[in-house]
């Protein structure tokens, strides 16, 4: 039955992850917190991610689970057929590459139960390609409300946990838009506050260079989602992309 209590359901999109796959199920393995439930959307992989994900759970019981996408469809759609297919009351995102520390879950839970909140997320720190942690952290504030959001991206979707109990199913799929996991972020802010965990408890994986064509992608992205999605005001745009950028900028230094 959907939403049983104190199962969080786990989603990761994976395409081509065969380099991490296996290690992002050991890490959920190994989570202090035991009430879960890891569903792999392969979204029509290229590489051998699903023939490692069947091998790595061959002869587990029940709790994981590997859903074959018969097309690609993207990561919005993937994490969508995650959540049709997820049991839990609480849902958890979690991207193929990123590393979560092993009482992510347990740290994460208690504090949203202690808050009695829908929606929670954590710092995190860079990690090189390696994964291997850099000292450049991201903090974030104990709570986090729809206006300061739209002008700091600073909610990590592999740090995000929510109560589907309170947010109800419908308000947290993810549309079929770029930057999909921060339009989220802002539907779910105009009825909820998030809280802010400020501990580390995931590594943001990324190569030691970024293209430049990378940040103008994200920009593009970023402004559309204030003109298309929000129905921001020129003036509005401008101000928040202002502030978004240069938040970003600082983050990475």
């Amino acid at each position: 039955m959907k939403g049983q209590e104190d199962l969080i359901s786990i989603v990761v999109p994976v395409y081509n992850a065969g380099a991490y796959i296996e290690e992002t199920i050991e890490m959920v393995r190994a989570q202090t917190y035991g009430e879960w439930e890891l569903i792999l959307v392969d979204d029509c992989s290229e590489d051998d991610s699903a023939s490692r994900i069947e091998k790595a759970i061959t002869g587990d019981n029940t709790n994981i689970r590997l859903i074959r996408k018969k097309v690609n469809e993207g990561a919005a759609r993937a994490r969508n057929t995650g959540m049709e297919a997820a049991k839990g009351r609480y849902v958890a995102f979690l991207d193929a590459d990123d590393v979560w520390m092993p009482d992510k879950l347990e740290k994460e839970l208690a504090f949203m139960k202690e808050k009695k909140a829908a929606f929670v997320f954590t710092a995190y720190e860079f990690g090189d390609e390696k994964a291997r942690r850099t000292g450049k952290i991201v903090h974030v504030p104990p709570v986090l409300r729809y206006r300061q959001a739209l002008s700091r991206t600073i909610i990590f979707t592999s740090t995000v946990l929510l109560d589907t109990r309170l947010t109800g199913w419908e308000l947290i799929r993810m549309p079929e838009v770029k930057s999909e996991d921060t339009a989220t972020w802002w539907r779910i802010l105009r009825r909820f506050d998030a809280c802010g965990l400020d501990q580390v408890l995931t590594i943001y994986r990324r190569p030691a260079k970024s293209l430049s064509s990378n940040k103008v992608e994200a920009v593009r992205r970023i402004w559309n989602l204030y003109r298309k999605e929000e129905k921001l005001s020129l003036w509005k745009s401008c101000y928040n992309l202002f502030f978004w950028a240069l938040r970003a900028t600082l983050r990475r230094l």
